[in-house]
């Protein structure tokens, strides 16, 4: 991976350790008192801010949030009714330390994996699940939660609100579920860990095209999940690979002066060839079962693209048809739209743009930026400038990083001359 500037401690302690110190938290006080955790770490997170910079940073930052944030909660509980009811709770809550990060205890012992059951708990609602944990463990707030999962801001903070209430009235236990119910909550986790990794892989907002801290703990979760042999299996695998597929390709989706660079431009001697030997072995693993999922299928479309030694040797006929199988499996709006650009490497822009006017006629994809930059680069290609440049103006207005507006802005400038289309 290229290497990342160098971050401002409190930003790097942020990124890094909000959802880990969020998790250990709700370890000590448990999942009813989750608003409480969040609370008391982002106060942490102010009081670094204002001390660190006149007395330092201290040795391990971790553990001074860590007490400071632990010592605010118990401040509240004390203070608050729940003293004199709780009494015995207090106690025993001003006792315990904060867990360390593996215990050997042979279940799931990391507490984000905690967390990220606990948060997909079956009491709560399937899309309440993952906007919760997203929250929680990763520190995003209902804005960037709402553009991951294609939703308004506001429905985004009543299902935390509700999500939140939920787990206080169900009491539910901070814990890893048994064999009973975990395939079903399994999914949801591994939905999450998808999404986490998406936001890292492709930023919705800000300077930076990745987020590689996103993408490090997305992989590092799920090869925590393969290590556990209750939860080791093939779809596990299967998501593992597509994520190491994608991400060997970091290092060479931005050029020398940060811009962005699309497949077609990437240089692929740059794509991390320790990642990509890692992600043929996972897929390997991933494909000894008889279940296919989605993520199989990704997985698959991904090492198509890896087995390329160039844009112009990308079987694209099979990538189709491996996006004709992703369809059958989960024809989400994303997929679609992916779909639609191996279409058009098939059999033309035309053919393609048909099928994303469909897919825009549903409205469901109205703030994703690449829908209007797909239909943009395709009518380009067709020969219709005028209705081109439209569409990139339109993604324009959309949420994008800046490598990306950048990138929007060159693409539309060149479309305004009257160009040839670039390869997409």
């Amino acid at each position: 991976m290229a290497d990342q500037p160098e971050l401002a401690p409190i930003e790097h302690v942020f990124r890094r350790h909000y959802r880990r110190l969020v998790a250990r938290l709700t370890r000590v006080f448990g999942p009813q008192r989750l608003d409480l955790v969040e609370d008391v770490v982002q106060e942490a997170l102010l009081r670094a801010m204002h001390t660190w910079p006149f007395h330092g940073t201290p040795d391990d930052p971790e553990a001074w949030l860590g007490r400071v944030a632990r010592n605010l909660a118990l401040s509240v509980i004390r203070h608050g009714k729940l003293a004199e009811s709780k009494a015995d709770d207090l106690r025993v809550l001003a006792e315990r330390r904060m867990p360390a990060d593996v215990e050997p205890d042979g279940a799931v012992a990391d507490d984000s994996l905690r967390m990220m059951f606990t948060c997909c708990h079956p009491a709560l609602p399937a899309d309440a699940r993952v906007a919760l944990t997203l929250k929680t463990l990763c520190g995003f707030g209902s804005r960037e939660i709402a553009s991951a999962l294609l939703q308004k801001e506001a429905t985004i903070a009543q299902r935390l609100t509700r999500a939140k209430a939920k787990l206080q009235r169900e009491s539910v236990a901070f814990e890893v579920p048994g064999p009973a119910e975990m395939s079903s909550r399994l999914d949801s986790v591994l939905e999450v860990i998808y999404l986490v990794f998406n936001e890292g892989y492709r930023a919705h907002r800000g300077a930076d095209l990745v987020r590689e801290d996103l993408v490090c703990e997305a992989i590092r979760l799920a090869k925590a999940l393969t290590n556990e042999r209750e939860i080791d299996r093939p779809k596990v695998h299967a998501l593992l690979a597509l994520m190491l597929f994608l991400g060997a390709r970091i290092g060479a989706r931005t050029g020398d002066t940060g811009e962005l660079l699309t497949l077609a431009e990437q240089d692929r001697s740059k794509w991390d060839k320790t990642w990509l030997g890692a992600a043929t072995t996972e897929f390997g693993r991933a494909i000894a079962g008889d279940e296919l999922t989605p993520f199989h299928v990704e997985a698959a479309i991904a090492s198509l693209h890896a087995a390329a030694r160039s844009y112009e040797e990308t079987d694209w006929g099979r990538i189709l048809a491996r996006y004709d199988e992703l369809v059958s499996l989960s024809a989400s709006p994303i997929v679609r739209l992916n779909r639609a650009v191996a279409l058009a490497q098939v059999d033309g822009p035309e053919s393609a743009l048909v099928e994303l006017e469909r897919l825009e006629s549903t409205g469901v994809l109205s703030a994703y930026a690449l829908l209007p930059v797909t239909q943009a680069h395709l009518m380009w290609r067709a020969g219709d400038h005028a209705r081109a440049a439209a569409h990139y103006r339109v993604a324009l207005e959309l949420p994008c990083t800046d490598p990306e507006r950048n990138l929007l802005e060159r693409r539309l400038a060149a479309c305004e001359r009257g160009d040839a289309a670039p390869r997409f």
